[in-house]
């Protein structure tokens, strides 16, 4: 009854922006979920106990478990305001992370649908880039209790044991790749990826790098949000189990891209209304054929066999990069520039 009448009643103590900044999304955002979590998940279904009173509300639940991702606090940490157990808010976090997953994976981690892939590649267009659909980059997550076995794996040099979340994410900090696992290279030089300069030498070079080094902070702008919203991912991760923190860092991105979605409009620097035109008018087009299912036969095997190596051919990296320095040139030069 505290909890409801603090931020759920009609004239909850709390008003709708200290929800936003406590629960890291809005109310309307966070029922839909408790609504979900309800219906489908038997764990959030509130039911009586051997003496008929009724247990723990779906609201306690989800509210344990978000605040715990929010805040990154231990599990006795709620005890006092939600009147639930340590052992009983890890349950909580553990089955609400794995309900957001089933329940919301598919659509908010998706592969990008043709619709998705048009307004990424219009909007690269503008910015310079053409082709481009995301910036890639990765986030270490220090592991405070890996197991002394695993330690030299999730080790670089002598540093502290770290997971690595590698993810792509466009302007409006959705997140539309996801890799969680042992620190590994990034970066090769492969015609997907396109690096900056490190030292340029000469007025296009320069443009180019400077370009380039501002749309890659797209993907460092979604892991500072991301931390942000869920401290559980900045602070040292305290679980030993890497299966139950890989699954707490998919739920976040989730979450993550859910209230992206619910508040896009905060998030978007570029002025979209240029894309609203006839498809026929775009300069580029997708294919609305385009499907993400595996290929089947031999034929098509072959095929991405040979994409696959066109991808890592170094000679074609080399190329892409020389060609989108000169269309930088041509879209940015200045007149001085030319002169």
């Amino acid at each position: 009854m505290q909890l409801w009448n603090d931020y759920f009643s009609e004239d909850a103590t709390y008003p709708s922006h200290m929800f936003r900044r406590r629960f890291r999304m809005n109310k309307t955002l966070f029922m839909r979920i408790v609504d979900r979590l309800s219906a489908e998940i038997p764990y959030f279904q509130q039911r009586r106990d051997a003496t008929g009173r009724f247990g723990h509300s779906p609201l306690q639940k989800a509210t344990a478990a978000i605040r715990m991702m929010a805040y990154g606090c231990p599990a006795d940490a709620v005890d006092e305001y939600l009147r639930l157990g340590e052992t009983t808010a890890l349950l909580c976090l553990e089955h609400f992370v794995q309900g957001i997953i089933d329940l919301f994976g598919e659509e908010y981690l998706r592969r990008p649908t043709p619709e998705d892939l048009q307004r990424l590649l219009d909007t690269g267009e503008e910015r310079g880039f053409p082709g481009m659909i995301g910036s890639i980059d990765c986030m270490h997550w220090d592991w405070k209790n890996c197991p002394t076995a695993w330690k030299g794996q999730y080790t670089r040099g002598s540093g502290k044991p770290t997971i690595v979340l590698e993810a792509v994410a466009s302007e409006d900090l959705w997140i539309w790749h996801a890799f969680f696992g042992p620190p590994d290279g990034i970066y090769p030089n492969w015609a997907t990826f396109v690096q900056s300069i490190r030292e340029p030498q000469g007025p296009k070079a320069s443009l180019f790098a400077t370009k380039q080094e501002a749309v890659r902070k797209d993907v460092e702008r979604a892991f500072g949000v991301l931390q942000a919203r869920f401290a559980i991912v900045k602070n040292p991760a305290l679980l030993w189990d890497k299966i139950k923190i890989g699954k707490i860092m998919r739920a976040c991105i989730i979450l993550h891209n859910m209230i992206v979605e619910d508040e896009r409009d905060k998030y978007t620097l570029t002025d979209v209304s240029v894309f609203e035109q006839p498809e026929s008018s775009r300069s580029s087009h997708v294919d609305l054929n385009f499907s993400t299912q595996m290929p089947t036969n031999l034929h098509n095997v072959m095929g991405m066999l040979t994409i696959r190596n066109e991808v890592r051919d170094n000679q074609i990296h080399q190329r892409l990069k020389a060609d989108l320095v000169e269309n930088i040139w041509q879209k940015f030069g200045t007149p001085q520039d030319f002169n």
